[in-house]
This record gives structure tokens, sequence and C-alpha cells, in this order.
């Protein structure tokens, strides 16, 4: 394990909420319950078993989502950073991540990056703030602080749902393409905001309103929901998981913008510009297909 970093300030059990004690190989809690490092990681996955939520789906249909297998599968089946993907995704992926800068305070010290993709707020961000990129495998991670070295950059494996860190840790918390996927969004949030200083900001990014489709599974013969996706929020229901938290939202990337390749010319255009763009042609046909949630501790 390398030196002592900014990590070992704010890293705690995922179960107790214990501050962890560093060793030469992991991380120990009191009772000596050991968290290994792989790569200079801390995993907090590997060899530990937490009751996981199960969604509505899965208890309808009395099947189990091993959801932390799922997404190791995933993320070592799909290389999140060959930029193998279509223009309209790219326009799209690249206006949700201006909208996430832009949302970030501009004195933010420290931030968690939830299923961290391929370390774009790391590489965004790390010069300027400390920056934790997490995943729940640590294929993500991996790839992410290796090609964002920084001494203000770190990794970790964990599950979003037991956070191993200390309450009141980071000043900003973003979860981009996250809680769709999550049997349980509200336990998500609270837990979060846990994790927050006061003043602090937990940052969702989510498909607007989706319409959620399912296919049967070639294995189980089971409905599963495509791309995995559990929910779909939008300005009404997102109410439900937020609790008396203080936030605001907005819906953009104008589907019919995309569909119609209007974004050859909109790309050009600086994110203030494309903004209102974008908001003229909601105000029009409201058809946005990102959604973005800000909540204030």
């Amino acid at each position: 394990m390398a030196k002592e970093n900014f990590l070992d300030m704010i890293l705690a059990d995922p179960l107790t909420g214990e501050k962890l004690i560093a060793s030469p190989t992991g991380y120990t809690n009191v009772d000596s319950k050991f968290y290994p490092v792989q790569e200079n990681i801390p995993d907090f996955i590997s060899g530990q078993s937490y009751t996981a939520p199960q969604s509505a789906l899965h208890i309808q249909e009395g099947t189990y989502f091993h959801y932390r297998e799922h997404y190791k599968a995933d993320a070592s089946y799909f290389n999140y950073s060959d930029g193998d993907d279509s223009a309209v995704t790219r326009e799209e992926r690249k206006r949700n991540r201006q909208a996430i800068i832009h949302a970030v305070d501009t004195n933010t010290g420290i931030m968690l990056d939830i299923g961290c993709g391929d370390g774009w707020v790391a590489k965004h961000f790390s010069e300027k703030a400390k920056v934790v990129s997490m995943d729940l495998a640590i294929t993500n991670p991996l790839k992410a602080v290796q090609k964002y070295r920084s001494p203000h950059h770190a990794g970790v494996v964990a599950d979003g749902m037991f956070l191993p860190f200390m309450n009141g840790s980071f000043d900003t918390i973003i979860a981009s393409e996250v809680i769709e996927h999550l049997a349980d969004p509200a336990g998500f949030v609270k837990g979060c905001m846990q994790k927050l200083k006061t003043g602090g900001q937990l940052i969702l990014v989510t498909p607007y309103n989706e319409k959620l489709r399912y296919h049967i599974c070639v294995h189980c013969n089971h409905p599963t929901p495509e791309s995995a996706h559990l929910h779909s929020f939008h300005e009404k229901n997102i109410k439900d998981f937020l609790g008396e938290w203080k936030y605001r939202s907005v819906a953009f990337n104008n589907r019919y913008a995309l569909k119609m390749r209007l974004y050859t010319i909109l790309s050009f255009l600086p994110f203030s510009l494309w903004k209102m763009t974008d908001k003229t042609a909601n105000a029009f046909f409201h058809k946005p297909l990102t959604f973005m949630i800000v909540i204030r501790k």
C-alpha cells in the first residue's frame, strides 16, 4: 500500500461507520475485520457479505438480484473508456458532464464519484480538489487512477449502498447514471447525505421519465429490465426519494434536437448558449432525455 494519503483520514467500516486503521496490506477496524488493498485501491467488496436490498421486480418474480456480481461482470465485459459510441451518445454525454461541472461548487475540496466509469470526474477535478473514484469492481477505479495520476486522486472498490467513509467526509458526491439501477434509491440518497459535510451537495444524473422496457432473460426466463434500469424519475416522483432535503432539478438534452441531428450544429456552442437553446426546445417540445437533481445538505 502507498504511503499515507487523504483516504486514510476518511475511510470507515461500511457496516459500523467506525474509522479504519491503515496497515501495509489493507485496513482494519477495532475488531480486526480486514479490508485488503489491491493495486493501491482499498477493496470493500471481496470476501464481504452485506444484506442487499431487492427491487419490487425481483420480489414479485421470486428471484434474487446479485447486483455486485452483475456489475463486476459488466465492468469486465464493457470497456467504458474505449469511446466506441454513436455521435448522438457522445453529444448527450458531453452535455451531461458539462451540466455536472457547472453544478459543482467552486470551493469543493473533496469529492466522491460513485460509479466512476472512465474517470472523467477525476480528469476534470483532481487538479482542483481531492477525488475518490469508486465502483463495485476494481476495473474502472484502477483504470481511472492509472490514467489520471495525482496525489489528489484515489480509487475505492465499494458498494454505493454501504459507503466506506466517515460521516461528513465530502463536499460533493456525484452519482451519474447510478440511481436508476438501485433497488432502494431513497436508502442510497440517505446514505450519501450522511457522508456529506454540512453545506455539501449530492449531484444525481439519471434518464428523464424513462419508459422502462423489459425482456425475457435467456438465462433464467424471467423479465429483465433493459440496461438494468429499475426505476424511472421525473419532477413529481423524485420527491418520494429525497425526504426533506432541499434540492433543485433540471431536465435537459432535448430528444428531438438529438434525433434530428441538430447536435452537428449545436455541438459548437459553448455550454451556456447550448443550455439556452436546449431550454427553448424543451419549452416547445418537452422531451428531455436527462434529469439532474442537486441536493444540498
